[in-house]
């Protein structure tokens, strides 16, 4: 049947073709080592990985002054192609290539709120992800098998050294801005705190500097179902057949944080899937049963179930102000940049208030930083939908020259 929500989503969106004048176009995405056994790439956890293969993609064009260049920071289950449509989509196989746009391609292109005719953007993918940058599912070469199990934990703050290394590579001294939401605002609040010199600015949306034990609890059930499924075999199932039911059932227990009461309740409501009646079986009665195992299933195609491991892990483990003991002001005392922070009503994975506190802490600091928080019923995924309503606000901040 169709998925109302779903529905109601791709309305909401307005994506240009590749061939319009707002798009960036067909893209291709870049590979390159940026770690090897000269140089590892050490980690929070206390390892050296290597090597360390990063997938990118650049829009735009870099000034000859490279002072122009904006940094886009994925969340979770994103990638590289944060915009335009991907020209290899059919010859390449991998399964998260598709003929659809990037991730946030309303907010990237000519004459968007992240504008490729002024800016040149960056978007590199995670470590520790599936899609093309060094993960669990890649060979190692100590055991010349998949890594699995046998990757390293990683951190936010590993995927920042990690960004430096990209930044580097590029020879960009220092970047106009880092914008990223969710998990890619604490990426950008932690670029910001940990190499202040790096950057000019910073927009962290649908972030704060911790997640709540709320989440913490959602991320753990969704782990213990994807170890917990017979297929698992000790993160070793490469070649055989996947966990597939336990990642269907963490990401449908991760898509209900995603969302807000008010949206559920208002696209689904009580009810059922077959008419006005219970049919007084066991599954998928109702039609938000069936939304639910929607995006369970569709995510098991694209989506490796050991790296959903490890990066809501590394979501669990940030925490700004931990290594000072708790003190989020004295953890802000080292940015340098303006910074943009935007929190969404209906977001109660990472909620105003917790947004709100960053703020403060930036602000106690005499540290320049701009507030806004939007009204809106789409619930954590707001960072992604509400584009008509943060574009401009991005787009104006990034402009800004105090």
């Amino acid at each position: 049947m169709t998925d109302p929500l779903n529905v109601c989503i791709e309305q909401h969106r307005s994506y240009d073709s590749p061939g319009s004048v707002n798009s960036v176009g067909w893209t291709r995405p870049q590979r390159v080592v940026l770690a090897n056994e000269n140089n590892p790439l050490h980690l929070d956890c206390g390892a050296r990985i290597a090597p360390v293969t990063v997938e990118f993609e650049t829009y735009g064009t870099l000034s000859s002054l490279k002072d122009n260049a904006v940094y886009i920071l994925h969340a979770l289950s994103g990638d590289a192609h944060a915009a335009g449509w991907d020209a290899d989509w059919e010859k390449d196989k991998r399964p998260w290539r598709n003929k659809k746009p990037g991730w946030w391609d309303n907010m990237i292109g000519p004459g968007k709120a992240i504008d490729t005719d002024r800016y040149f953007v960056i978007c590199a993918n995670l470590l520790g992800s599936c899609y093309g940058t060094t993960g669990p599912w890649e060979m190692n070469t100590i055991t010349g098998k998949p890594y699995g199990l046998d990757f390293p934990v990683v951190t936010v703050e590993d995927w920042v050294r990690l960004h430096v290394r990209l930044q580097d590579y590029l020879g960009i001294d220092k970047l106009l801005a880092v914008i990223g939401g969710s998990l890619g605002g604490q990426q950008a609040l932690a670029w910001a705190m940990n190499y202040p010199e790096r950057i000019n600015a910073a927009v962290i949306l649908a972030a704060s500097a911790r997640l709540g034990a709320q989440g913490l609890a959602f991320n753990a059930v969704g782990r213990q179902a994807i170890i917990n499924d017979p297929c698992f075999r000790n993160g070793q199932y490469y070649g055989h057949e996947p966990p597939s039911e336990g990642l269907e059932v963490a990401r449908m227990l991760g898509h209900i944080t995603y969302l807000s009461s008010q949206s559920m309740e208002g696209k689904f409501g009580r009810s059922f899937q077959n008419g006005d009646r219970p049919c007084y079986r066991l599954d998928k009665e109702f039609t938000v049963e069936s939304y639910l195992e929607h995006q369970g299933r569709s995510f098991v195609r694209r989506f490796d179930a050991n790296s959903y491991l490890y990066l809501t892990r590394a979501m669990d483990y940030y925490d700004a102000a931990g290594p000072y003991g708790g003190d989020l002001t004295t953890a802000c005392s080292s940015i340098k940049a303006k910074l943009l922070l935007i929190a969404y009503t209906s977001d109660w994975l990472y909620p105003p208030q917790s947004t709100r506190e960053v703020a403060k802490a930036i602000l106690a600091n005499n540290k320049p930083v701009s507030y806004i928080e939007i009204p809106s019923n789409y619930g954590h995924d707001a960072f992604l939908l509400e584009y008509a309503q943060t574009g401009p606000m991005i787009e104006s901040f990034l402009m800004r020259r105090d």
